[in-house]
């Protein structure tokens, strides 16, 4: 599996800072991208509407 070159975009919480990406950085510009977690595969979709949608 490829792995993901996004880098993450600043933020300006003031108690406790995430790392926070761009979901078309995710997606490389479509509506779908896999993520790995501890050997799951999640599916990360954008909806038509702008909604994200995480699934196992």
């Amino acid at each position: 599996m490829n792995q993901i070159a996004s880098k993450p975009v600043p933020t300006t919480a003031t108690t406790e800072v995430f790392p926070t990406y761009h979901a078309e950085d995710l997606t490389r510009g479509g509506a779908q991208a896999r993520i790995l977690l501890n050997g799951q595969i999640y599916s990360l979709r954008i909806t038509r509407a702008g909604k994200l949608i995480l699934t196992k």
